[in-house]
């Protein structure tokens, strides 16, 4: 596995439409940009993709929730791939086991993790999906966090996305939706 950069972003909301939400909100994430192997092939055996993104998910998210200043409540994940990708491989990294080891990062996780997944060039933005981690109907957490890196991903690599939130979108009102079962 050849990681040629990881970006860790914090972001802390104080403020929004309003003066201030009823407490600040810590949104953070890792991006991390590694050669795609299969760049450029028809490779149909994806399972090394499976392997490098528990691999990533377990290094990078217990580093991802203490950035937080409060417990993780909310969570995403995403994948850019470059341009001699194809969609398969980023769904491959981030689809069949990266779920456990963030799951493991935030003390659970009943909900499904939001994902997304593009082919793009170099700097594309991302938005990575967040949800609420015990309660996907909770329609106060339900947010987007959007990202970017300059230079990647180049055309053979890959840029894996973990994102957290330790609370709703500022001044969510919405609703909590129905209560897990």
């Amino acid at each position: 596995m050849l990681i040629r950069k990881t970006v860790f972003i914090k972001e802390v909301i104080t403020a929004d439409e309003r003066p201030a939400p009823n407490h600040p909100i810590t949104r953070a994430a890792a991006l991390c940009v590694v050669q795609n192997p299969f760049a450029g092939t028809d490779q149909s055996d994806l399972t090394p993709l499976f392997e490098l993104g528990a691999r990533l998910g377990e290094n990078l998210s217990p580093q991802v929730a203490q950035m937080l200043a409060g417990e993780p409540v909310s969570y995403g994940k995403a994948a850019i791939v470059g341009a001699a990708g194809v969609m398969e491989h980023g769904a491959a990294m981030i689809h069949p086991r990266l779920g456990k080891p963030m799951r493991a990062a935030v003390g659970g996780g009943d909900a499904l993790i939001a994902s997304n997944v593009k082919v793009g060039a170099p700097g594309v933005p991302i938005d990575i999906p967040l949800g609420h981690k015990d309660n996907a109907w909770s329609f106060d957490h339900i947010d987007t966090l959007t990202l970017s890196i300059a230079d990647a991903p180049r055309a053979g690599e890959i840029v894996l996305c973990i994102a957290l939130s330790d609370g709703p979108r500022a001044h969510a009102r919405v609703g909590k939706g129905p209560a897990p079962s």
